[in-house]
């Protein structure tokens, strides 16, 4: 940071300007704290960003990529994932903890910012009353970069024990395109079965990418 003049520095130019006249990279240096000796904090933050394919990517970046990036260790890549955790619960934090789902706009605000953006692909399920307003959300199974695996037993169960009238399943697809595939499909013809079986309906299934969604209702897809 010594070639910088003191002014621009991105402390003193938080400080000076705000938070919001600072650009990606001197969040992520403000982050990580400091750099090396060889390279200053604004070279590794440009590094860490790079590596992420862009500032959203670090939603689905993982500690150990955050290590391999020189200057960054596991101190700072801790400290950075905390942040960007920190900044998703700021989305959602202050709301209605039993908001009414009326719409697949209510839907998608619900669920992208808690779940949308990781990088394994997760699979969950949103339990509603005969109102449709949420009794909770859950995770169910969580997989690898290539998928997670669930059935519709697992989310019936918990849907029965909850006494829910409507079930919404949802997963996020890792590489940020929500686009279904021949599994998604089948995995919904099952769910959608298997609710008519037990009595509980299933609202629909959404599939989560980094800021776009599939809502398989919306598409007119059972």
């Amino acid at each position: 940071m010594a070639k910088v003049p003191v002014v621009d520095r991105p402390r003193e130019k938080l400080a000076r300007a705000g938070a919001a006249a600072l650009g990606d990279n001197e969040l992520v240096a403000l982050v990580l704290g400091s750099g090396t000796r060889s390279r200053g904090a604004l070279q590794v933050a440009h590094d860490v960003i790079a590596g992420a394919d862009g500032v959203e990517g670090l939603l689905r970046i993982g500690l150990d990529e955050l290590c391999r990036v020189p200057g960054v260790g596991q101190a700072r890549a801790a400290r950075l994932m905390a942040a960007v955790e920190l900044g998703r619960r700021t989305l959602f934090g202050d709301r209605d903890e039993r908001p009414q789902m009326l719409t697949t706009r209510d839907l998608v605000a619900y669920l992208l910012p808690r779940y949308g953006g990781f990088s394994v692909e997760r699979f969950g399920v949103m339990l509603l009353d005969q109102k449709q307003r949420v009794i909770r959300s859950e995770i169910l199974s969580s997989g690898t970069i290539e998928g997670s695996v669930s059935s519709p037993r697992d989310m019936f169960r918990v849907a029965i024990l909850a006494q829910a009238s409507f079930v919404v399943a949802f997963h996020n697809h890792p590489s940020g395109d929500p686009r279904p595939s021949v599994t998604d499909r089948l995995m919904t013809r099952r769910l959608h079965s298997a609710g008519e079986l037990v009595g509980i309906t299933l609202m629909d299934h959404i599939i989560l990418g980094g800021k776009e969604f599939y809502s398989f209702k919306a598409e007119g897809v059972e």
